[in-house]
This record gives C-alpha cells, structure tokens and sequence, in this order.
C-alpha cells in the first residue's frame, strides 16, 4: 500500500490516474507494488517475463541492446512520468523482453500487476491514450536512433550527443562509448580530436563543451 507522500507523487507524475474513480484509484494502488532499487541493478534482463507495468517516481532506467560480443547500445532512457514501450509492448503481446533494463540512479518504481494494467487499458480511455502517446513518442526516438546508427558516422553522433548534454559533462569515456554503442578506445580518440581541434576540453571523468557552434555544424554535415 503506498503513502500519503507517494501516493501523491506518483499521481503527480502520471496525473492520467487520478481521472480514476476515486474506489478504483484506492483498490488499484492498494495491489501497488512499491520497490526501491539501488543503482546498477538490472530491472529487466532478455528473455525474462514482464511481471507489470513500472511507473518510475524517481530516477531513471537504462534500456540497452546487448551483442553476443558483448558491445552494448542504448534505445533509450526512462524517467518519471515516462513509459517503458519494450515493457507495454511485452505486456500487450505476452511475449518476453528482448532488451536489458539497468537502474541508472537509484529508482522509486511502482508496479502495477499485469492483469492490473490490462483492466486500465481495456476500461479506461485516457489511460489507453497515455500508453499509445508515449508508445508514438518513443517509436520517433528510436527511429532517430536507427536513422543515425544506419546514416551517420560515428564522429557525427558522438558531437550530437555532446551539444545535447548539459557542459561540463561529469562521464567517463566508457559510459558514452556505452550510450553510442561503440569501443571505449575509439570513442576517446574522437574525443581527443575534438580536443585538438578546440571544441572540447577534457579532464579526469569531465567533458566541457567550448564551442557548441561547432560540434553542432559538424553533426549536422
């Protein structure tokens, strides 16, 4: 059973459940689930069951492709208020995840049953719009991401993805690699060149962005 404060956040967050009648609201949330999770942990892993719907409160899930090679890339973040599309997509198909979902920071996550979520989806219209919303939302994101895998070098995401994050930026190397589905090595050599060429300056774990105009042109050829 959640509390008065998490009650309260979670409807602030995803404010489409408070259109819910007020019995149904206290029967839904009191067959809530309420899970903290520490950072690094893995939600969901491949070929796993999807047990419910999440709904984050706070922090934030990493959903990542792995290879056989062990080389990883990202589809995409969750953040509260947001939807997992891999997890609604498992739930609607009853079929299993075909990703990795890892706790980026530290997660307040409520969980709904799966025969919970789909009484919502079946009774309730603005609850299916919100699913559908997001669903369309995350679909044009990872279009983007395919379209820039398939069309652009890799010079060309790493300063996207550079203009796009608050400067200085506090990563490691690794972890952009990460983001951008690549090697740690090459990732640094780009870096390094972007240094030479003044657009960037790097120091231990930090990344500060000096000429945005350029990095930005350059992501754009």
């Amino acid at each position: 059973m959640l509390n008065t404060d998490l009650r309260a956040r979670l409807l602030q967050f995803y404010p489409t459940l408070a259109e819910l009648p007020a019995a149904e609201l206290d029967q839904l949330l009191a067959n809530a689930k309420v899970m903290p999770i520490p950072a690094g942990t893995v939600v969901f892993d491949e070929n796993q069951p999807c047990q419910g719907f999440p709904m984050l409160i706070a922090g934030s899930i990493r959903v990542i492709k792995s290879a056989p090679s062990g080389r990883e890339l990202q589809l995409y973040r969750v953040s509260p208020g947001e939807s997992c599309i891999l997890t609604s997509s498992c739930l609607l198909g009853h079929t299993r995840y075909h990703a990795r979902g890892v706790a980026e920071e530290a997660l307040e996550m409520v969980l709904l049953p799966a025969p919970a979520f789909h009484a919502l989806l079946a009774k309730h219209e603005s609850f299916r719009e919100y699913v559908f919303h997001l669903f369309s939302d995350r679909l044009t994101d990872l279009m983007q991401l395919v379209s820039a895998v398939a069309f652009q070098k890799l010079d060309q995401r790493l300063a996207a993805l550079l203009v796009a994050k608050p400067s200085p930026l506090h990563t490691t190397h690794q972890a952009l690699a990460d983001e951008l589905g690549s090697a740690r090595e090459i990732v640094s050599r780009l870096l390094k060149g972007f240094a030479e060429q003044g657009w960037v300056k790097l120091a231990r774990e930090q990344i500060e962005v000096v000429d945005t105009p350029a990095l930005r042109r350059f992501a754009e050829l």
